[in-house]
Protein backbone atom coordinates (compact mmCIF):
# COMPACT_ATOMS: atom_id res chain seq x y z
CA UNK A 1 0.00 0.00 0.00
CA UNK A 2 1.01 3.48 -0.57
CA UNK A 3 2.38 5.45 2.03
CA UNK A 4 1.05 9.12 0.83
CA UNK A 5 -1.52 9.95 -1.48
CA UNK A 6 -2.35 13.31 -3.39
CA UNK A 7 -6.19 14.22 -3.39
CA UNK A 8 -6.55 16.00 -6.80
CA UNK A 9 -9.87 17.13 -5.79
CA UNK A 10 -12.44 19.26 -3.41
CA UNK A 11 -15.22 19.23 -1.59
CA UNK A 12 -17.40 16.38 -0.82
CA UNK A 13 -15.16 13.54 -3.09
CA UNK A 14 -11.72 14.82 -1.54
CA UNK A 15 -13.49 14.04 2.30
CA UNK A 16 -14.09 10.66 0.96
CA UNK A 17 -11.05 9.74 -0.67
CA UNK A 18 -9.15 11.40 2.55
CA UNK A 19 -11.33 9.04 5.01
CA UNK A 20 -10.36 5.75 3.14
CA UNK A 21 -7.00 6.79 3.26
CA UNK A 22 -7.23 7.51 6.91
CA UNK A 23 -8.64 4.38 7.63
CA UNK A 24 -5.96 2.21 5.66
CA UNK A 25 -3.05 4.39 7.38
CA UNK A 26 -2.06 6.19 4.14
CA UNK A 27 -1.05 9.72 4.64
CA UNK A 28 -2.82 12.54 2.98
CA UNK A 29 -2.17 15.54 0.68
CA UNK A 30 -4.84 17.92 -0.69
CA UNK A 31 -4.24 20.41 -2.98
CA UNK A 32 -7.04 23.36 -3.35
CA UNK A 33 -7.37 26.89 -4.90
CA UNK A 34 -7.49 29.64 -2.97
CA UNK A 35 -10.85 29.38 -2.62
CA UNK A 36 -11.15 26.51 -0.61
CA UNK A 37 -8.45 27.70 1.83
CA UNK A 38 -10.68 26.85 4.47
CA UNK A 39 -12.74 23.86 3.43
CA UNK A 40 -13.03 20.78 5.69
CA UNK A 41 -10.64 18.40 3.34
CA UNK A 42 -7.75 21.41 3.47
CA UNK A 43 -8.32 21.32 7.24
CA UNK A 44 -8.18 17.19 8.04
CA UNK A 45 -5.55 16.20 5.45
CA UNK A 46 -2.16 15.68 6.72
CA UNK A 47 -0.68 18.07 4.01
CA UNK A 48 -2.18 20.91 2.04
CA UNK A 49 -0.77 22.70 -1.23
CA UNK A 50 -2.86 25.51 -2.84
CA UNK A 51 -2.23 25.20 -5.99
CA UNK A 52 -3.90 28.01 -7.89
CA UNK A 53 -6.67 30.79 -7.86
CA UNK A 54 -10.21 29.87 -7.70
CA UNK A 55 -11.07 29.80 -11.37
CA UNK A 56 -10.97 25.93 -11.59
CA UNK A 57 -8.93 25.93 -15.03
CA UNK A 58 -5.82 27.40 -13.26
CA UNK A 59 -6.25 25.08 -10.12
CA UNK A 60 -8.13 21.78 -10.01
CA UNK A 61 -7.41 21.36 -13.87
CA UNK A 62 -3.72 22.69 -13.79
CA UNK A 63 -2.34 19.13 -14.26
CA UNK A 64 1.39 20.32 -14.15
CA UNK A 65 0.69 22.43 -10.77
CA UNK A 66 -0.75 18.98 -9.35
CA UNK A 67 2.05 16.65 -10.43
CA UNK A 68 4.52 19.83 -9.11
CA UNK A 69 2.74 19.39 -6.26
CA UNK A 70 2.80 15.52 -5.73
CA UNK A 71 6.62 15.66 -6.60
CA UNK A 72 7.23 18.09 -3.71
CA UNK A 73 5.50 16.33 -1.25
CA UNK A 74 6.91 12.90 -1.96
CA UNK A 75 2.80 11.36 -2.65
CA UNK A 76 3.47 8.11 -4.40
CA UNK A 77 -0.34 8.43 -6.26
CA UNK A 78 -2.91 10.41 -7.03
CA UNK A 79 -6.28 9.74 -7.05
CA UNK A 80 -8.20 12.04 -9.00
CA UNK A 81 -11.90 11.37 -7.46
CA UNK A 82 -14.57 12.09 -9.68
CA UNK A 83 -14.90 15.45 -12.03
CA UNK A 84 -12.18 17.66 -13.14
CA UNK A 85 -9.12 15.18 -13.96
CA UNK A 86 -10.28 11.97 -13.25
CA UNK A 87 -11.05 10.57 -16.92
CA UNK A 88 -8.15 13.00 -18.26
CA UNK A 89 -5.82 10.38 -20.20
CA UNK A 90 -3.02 12.82 -20.93
CA UNK A 91 -3.08 14.01 -17.06
CA UNK A 92 -2.73 9.48 -16.48
CA UNK A 93 0.14 9.65 -18.82
CA UNK A 94 1.47 12.69 -16.89
CA UNK A 95 1.40 11.24 -13.75
CA UNK A 96 3.35 8.16 -14.93
CA UNK A 97 5.81 9.89 -16.68
CA UNK A 98 6.39 11.66 -13.48
CA UNK A 99 6.79 8.29 -11.47
CA UNK A 100 3.24 8.82 -9.80
CA UNK A 101 0.72 6.43 -9.79
CA UNK A 102 -2.98 7.53 -11.24
CA UNK A 103 -5.04 5.93 -9.11
CA UNK A 104 -7.47 4.64 -12.38
CA UNK A 105 -7.33 2.58 -15.58
CA UNK A 106 -4.01 3.22 -17.70
CA UNK A 107 -4.20 5.96 -19.82
CA UNK A 108 -4.24 3.88 -23.25
CA UNK A 109 -7.55 2.35 -21.85
CA UNK A 110 -8.84 5.78 -20.82
CA UNK A 111 -7.69 7.15 -23.41
CA UNK A 112 -9.96 4.32 -25.87
CA UNK A 113 -13.10 4.57 -23.32
CA UNK A 114 -13.33 8.52 -23.39
CA UNK A 115 -14.22 8.58 -27.49
CA UNK A 116 -17.80 7.18 -27.17
CA UNK A 117 -17.39 5.94 -30.50
CA UNK A 118 -14.20 4.43 -29.69
CA UNK A 119 -16.18 2.28 -26.72
CA UNK A 120 -19.16 1.57 -28.81
CA UNK A 121 -16.41 0.16 -31.48
CA UNK A 122 -14.81 -2.23 -28.64
CA UNK A 123 -17.98 -3.20 -26.49
CA UNK A 124 -19.42 -4.34 -29.79
CA UNK A 125 -16.30 -6.24 -30.80
CA UNK A 126 -16.64 -7.67 -27.18
CA UNK A 127 -20.13 -9.15 -27.75
CA UNK A 128 -21.96 -5.95 -26.05
CA UNK A 129 -25.56 -4.97 -27.06
CA UNK A 130 -25.68 -1.20 -28.55
CA UNK A 131 -28.92 0.40 -29.28
CA UNK A 132 -29.30 0.72 -33.22
CA UNK A 133 -26.89 3.22 -34.80
CA UNK A 134 -23.50 4.45 -36.43
CA UNK A 135 -20.66 2.70 -34.78
CA UNK A 136 -18.16 4.81 -36.03
CA UNK A 137 -18.77 8.82 -36.20
CA UNK A 138 -20.54 10.45 -39.12
CA UNK A 139 -18.12 13.15 -40.97
CA UNK A 140 -21.61 14.49 -43.03
CA UNK A 141 -25.38 15.50 -42.42
CA UNK A 142 -26.09 13.36 -45.67
CA UNK A 143 -24.20 10.23 -43.37
CA UNK A 144 -26.45 11.00 -40.34
CA UNK A 145 -29.92 11.24 -42.91
CA UNK A 146 -29.31 8.10 -43.89
CA UNK A 147 -28.35 6.32 -40.40
CA UNK A 148 -31.85 8.03 -39.33
CA UNK A 149 -33.24 6.66 -42.40
CA UNK A 150 -32.11 3.05 -41.49
CA UNK A 151 -33.29 2.35 -38.10
CA UNK A 152 -35.97 5.23 -37.64
CA UNK A 153 -36.78 8.03 -35.43
CA UNK A 154 -36.79 9.74 -33.23
CA UNK A 155 -32.72 10.03 -32.96
CA UNK A 156 -30.24 11.35 -30.82
CA UNK A 157 -26.82 12.64 -32.66
CA UNK A 158 -24.16 12.66 -29.38
CA UNK A 159 -20.60 14.32 -29.38
CA UNK A 160 -18.09 11.48 -29.58
CA UNK A 161 -16.08 13.34 -26.48
CA UNK A 162 -19.37 14.22 -24.55
CA UNK A 163 -20.03 13.79 -21.57
CA UNK A 164 -21.79 15.25 -18.42
CA UNK A 165 -25.19 15.46 -20.26
CA UNK A 166 -23.91 17.44 -22.80
CA UNK A 167 -23.07 17.27 -26.56
CA UNK A 168 -26.45 15.52 -27.34
CA UNK A 169 -29.94 16.04 -29.53
CA UNK A 170 -32.74 14.44 -29.80
CA UNK A 171 -34.04 14.50 -33.70
CA UNK A 172 -37.78 13.56 -34.29
CA UNK A 173 -37.54 13.60 -38.00
CA UNK A 174 -35.70 14.04 -41.06
CA UNK A 175 -36.57 17.65 -41.49
CA UNK A 176 -34.81 18.91 -38.29
CA UNK A 177 -31.88 16.71 -38.59
CA UNK A 178 -29.33 18.53 -40.76
CA UNK A 179 -29.60 21.78 -37.95
CA UNK A 180 -29.62 19.70 -34.81
CA UNK A 181 -26.43 17.89 -36.93
CA UNK A 182 -24.66 21.11 -37.14
CA UNK A 183 -25.65 22.46 -34.02
CA UNK A 184 -24.54 19.48 -32.17
CA UNK A 185 -20.97 19.35 -33.86
CA UNK A 186 -21.21 23.54 -33.13
CA UNK A 187 -21.32 22.64 -29.55
CA UNK A 188 -19.09 20.04 -29.33
CA UNK A 189 -16.28 21.38 -30.62
CA UNK A 190 -16.99 24.44 -27.86
CA UNK A 191 -17.29 22.03 -25.23
CA UNK A 192 -14.62 19.39 -25.92
CA UNK A 193 -12.82 20.75 -28.78
CA UNK A 194 -13.72 17.73 -31.11
CA UNK A 195 -16.74 18.31 -33.03
CA UNK A 196 -16.95 14.23 -33.95
CA UNK A 197 -20.82 12.82 -33.76
CA UNK A 198 -22.56 9.38 -34.21
CA UNK A 199 -26.19 8.47 -34.27
CA UNK A 200 -28.21 6.19 -32.36
CA UNK A 201 -31.91 5.38 -31.97
CA UNK A 202 -33.44 7.31 -29.25
CA UNK A 203 -35.22 5.17 -26.72
CA UNK A 204 -38.06 7.09 -25.70
CA UNK A 205 -38.96 5.03 -22.51
CA UNK A 206 -35.75 3.29 -21.18
CA UNK A 207 -34.51 2.76 -18.06
CA UNK A 208 -31.06 3.85 -17.07
CA UNK A 209 -29.45 1.12 -15.14
CA UNK A 210 -25.92 0.82 -14.68
CA UNK A 211 -23.30 -1.64 -13.37
CA UNK A 212 -20.12 -1.24 -11.25
CA UNK A 213 -17.16 -3.37 -11.51
CA UNK A 214 -14.10 -3.48 -9.82
CA UNK A 215 -10.57 -5.19 -12.02
CA UNK A 216 -7.17 -5.57 -10.84
CA UNK A 217 -3.99 -5.63 -13.09
CA UNK A 218 -3.54 -9.34 -13.20
CA UNK A 219 -6.48 -9.86 -14.63
CA UNK A 220 -9.08 -10.53 -12.34
CA UNK A 221 -12.57 -8.76 -12.13
CA UNK A 222 -15.95 -9.02 -10.30
CA UNK A 223 -18.83 -6.71 -10.56
CA UNK A 224 -21.08 -5.43 -7.68
CA UNK A 225 -24.48 -5.31 -9.21
CA UNK A 226 -26.40 -2.64 -10.50
CA UNK A 227 -27.81 1.06 -9.57
CA UNK A 228 -30.86 2.38 -11.00
CA UNK A 229 -30.15 6.05 -12.35
CA UNK A 230 -33.24 6.92 -14.64
CA UNK A 231 -34.27 10.13 -12.43
CA UNK A 232 -32.59 12.66 -13.67
CA UNK A 233 -33.27 16.72 -14.81
CA UNK A 234 -31.55 18.05 -18.29
CA UNK A 235 -29.73 14.56 -17.98
CA UNK A 236 -27.70 14.84 -14.60
CA UNK A 237 -28.82 12.11 -12.36
CA UNK A 238 -30.82 12.67 -9.04
CA UNK A 239 -31.94 9.62 -7.59
CA UNK A 240 -30.14 6.71 -7.29
CA UNK A 241 -31.21 2.87 -6.07
CA UNK A 242 -28.70 -0.39 -5.88
CA UNK A 243 -30.21 -2.80 -6.92
CA UNK A 244 -32.09 -1.32 -10.03
CA UNK A 245 -36.02 -2.28 -8.70
CA UNK A 246 -38.59 -3.69 -10.77
CA UNK A 247 -36.50 -5.95 -13.27
CA UNK A 248 -36.25 -9.87 -13.87
CA UNK A 249 -33.35 -11.46 -11.55
CA UNK A 250 -32.31 -12.65 -15.02
CA UNK A 251 -31.99 -9.55 -16.39
CA UNK A 252 -29.84 -7.82 -13.53
CA UNK A 253 -27.87 -11.32 -14.15
CA UNK A 254 -27.07 -10.43 -17.67
CA UNK A 255 -26.35 -6.43 -17.06
CA UNK A 256 -23.85 -7.50 -14.58
CA UNK A 257 -22.31 -10.61 -16.84
CA UNK A 258 -22.38 -8.40 -20.08
CA UNK A 259 -20.60 -5.24 -17.92
CA UNK A 260 -17.89 -7.49 -16.48
CA UNK A 261 -17.37 -9.23 -20.05
CA UNK A 262 -16.58 -6.12 -21.64
CA UNK A 263 -14.37 -4.39 -18.82
CA UNK A 264 -11.80 -7.89 -18.99
CA UNK A 265 -12.22 -7.43 -22.95
CA UNK A 266 -10.49 -3.66 -22.72
CA UNK A 267 -7.75 -4.76 -20.01
CA UNK A 268 -9.94 -2.31 -17.60
CA UNK A 269 -8.22 -1.77 -13.88
CA UNK A 270 -9.59 0.03 -10.88
CA UNK A 271 -13.86 0.80 -10.48
CA UNK A 272 -15.62 1.27 -13.45
CA UNK A 273 -19.08 1.74 -14.30
CA UNK A 274 -20.75 0.27 -17.80
CA UNK A 275 -23.59 2.33 -18.16
CA UNK A 276 -26.87 0.85 -20.04
CA UNK A 277 -30.37 2.10 -21.66
CA UNK A 278 -33.13 -0.99 -20.87
CA UNK A 279 -36.56 -0.84 -22.77
CA UNK A 280 -39.97 -1.93 -22.05
CA UNK A 281 -38.92 -5.40 -22.59
CA UNK A 282 -35.91 -5.64 -20.80
CA UNK A 283 -33.83 -5.24 -24.12
CA UNK A 284 -30.03 -3.69 -22.61
CA UNK A 285 -28.61 -1.48 -24.51
CA UNK A 286 -24.69 -0.41 -23.86
CA UNK A 287 -24.33 3.45 -23.12
CA UNK A 288 -20.71 4.17 -22.26
CA UNK A 289 -18.16 3.74 -19.75
CA UNK A 290 -16.82 5.71 -16.95
CA UNK A 291 -13.87 5.30 -15.51
CA UNK A 292 -13.82 6.91 -12.17
CA UNK A 293 -15.91 6.45 -8.83
CA UNK A 294 -18.85 8.02 -9.35
CA UNK A 295 -20.84 10.16 -7.32
CA UNK A 296 -23.68 7.08 -6.80
CA UNK A 297 -21.33 4.95 -5.32
CA UNK A 298 -22.23 4.74 -1.22
CA UNK A 299 -25.05 2.87 -2.44
CA UNK A 300 -23.74 0.39 -4.02
CA UNK A 301 -21.46 0.01 -0.68
CA UNK A 302 -24.17 0.06 1.54
CA UNK A 303 -25.72 -2.89 0.30
CA UNK A 304 -22.28 -4.98 -0.34
CA UNK A 305 -20.40 -3.92 2.54
CA UNK A 306 -17.67 -3.47 0.38
CA UNK A 307 -15.69 0.06 0.56
CA UNK A 308 -14.90 0.84 -3.36
CA UNK A 309 -12.46 3.79 -2.42
CA UNK A 310 -10.31 1.14 -0.27
CA UNK A 311 -10.12 -1.22 -3.20
CA UNK A 312 -9.53 1.26 -5.55
CA UNK A 313 -6.31 2.30 -3.51
CA UNK A 314 -5.46 -1.65 -3.33
CA UNK A 315 -5.74 -2.05 -7.04
CA UNK A 316 -4.06 0.78 -8.10
CA UNK A 317 -1.03 -0.49 -5.33
CA UNK A 318 -0.98 -3.48 -7.65
CA UNK A 319 -2.74 -5.78 -5.25
CA UNK A 320 -4.55 -8.62 -6.95
CA UNK A 321 -8.58 -8.49 -6.33
CA UNK A 322 -8.97 -9.22 -2.61
CA UNK A 323 -12.96 -10.41 -3.36
CA UNK A 324 -14.08 -13.35 -5.78
CA UNK A 325 -17.34 -12.97 -7.11
CA UNK A 326 -19.18 -15.67 -5.32
CA UNK A 327 -17.99 -13.86 -2.03
CA UNK A 328 -20.61 -10.11 -3.29
CA UNK A 329 -23.84 -11.03 -1.85
CA UNK A 330 -25.80 -7.80 -2.09
CA UNK A 331 -28.77 -7.36 0.77
CA UNK A 332 -31.28 -5.01 1.04
CA UNK A 333 -32.14 -1.97 -0.83
CA UNK A 334 -30.31 1.70 -0.55
CA UNK A 335 -31.14 5.04 -2.60
CA UNK A 336 -29.11 8.21 -2.25
CA UNK A 337 -30.55 11.63 -3.11
CA UNK A 338 -28.35 14.56 -4.72
CA UNK A 339 -29.02 17.82 -2.83
CA UNK A 340 -28.46 20.12 -4.63
CA UNK A 341 -27.75 24.32 -4.63
CA UNK A 342 -29.57 25.50 -6.82
CA UNK A 343 -32.53 28.72 -7.71
CA UNK A 344 -35.89 26.91 -8.95
CA UNK A 345 -36.98 30.85 -10.10
CA UNK A 346 -34.17 30.39 -12.54
CA UNK A 347 -35.01 26.77 -14.11
CA UNK A 348 -32.95 25.36 -11.04
CA UNK A 349 -29.57 27.44 -12.18
CA UNK A 350 -26.91 26.41 -9.63
CA UNK A 351 -26.89 28.89 -6.75
CA UNK A 352 -23.56 28.71 -4.84
CA UNK A 353 -23.26 30.35 -1.27
CA UNK A 354 -22.20 30.19 2.23
CA UNK A 355 -24.61 27.60 4.23
CA UNK A 356 -25.94 29.42 7.48
CA UNK A 357 -27.92 26.45 8.52
CA UNK A 358 -26.76 23.16 8.15
CA UNK A 359 -28.75 20.10 10.04
CA UNK A 360 -28.19 16.95 7.71
CA UNK A 361 -30.75 13.99 8.75
CA UNK A 362 -29.46 11.05 10.88
CA UNK A 363 -30.54 8.07 12.10
CA UNK A 364 -30.72 4.35 11.42
CA UNK A 365 -29.09 3.30 7.97
CA UNK A 366 -29.11 6.52 7.03
CA UNK A 367 -25.28 7.93 5.63
CA UNK A 368 -24.68 11.49 4.68
CA UNK A 369 -21.64 12.41 2.08
CA UNK A 370 -21.09 15.70 2.67
CA UNK A 371 -17.98 18.16 2.74
CA UNK A 372 -20.66 20.85 4.77
CA UNK A 373 -20.19 21.40 8.62
CA UNK A 374 -22.14 24.15 10.50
Amino acid sequence: MFEKVLIANRGEIALRVLRACRELGVRTVVVHSSADADSLPVRLADETVRIGPAASRQSYLNAAAIVEAARQTGAQAVHPGYGFLSEDADFAEICAENGLTFVGPSPQVMAALADKSTARELMSEAGLPLPPGSVRTLPTAAEALEVAAGIGYPVIIKAAAGGGGRGMSVVRSAVELPRAYARTRAAAQVAFGDDRVYVERYLTDARHVEVQVLCDAHGNGIHLGTRDCSVQRRHQKLIEEAPAPALRPATLDALAETALRGALAVGFTGAGTFEFLVDAAEECHFLEINCRIQVEHPVTELITGLDLVHEQLHIAAGTPLRWRQEQIRPRGVAIEARINVEDPDRDFAPAPGRLDRFRPPGGPFTRVDTHGHP
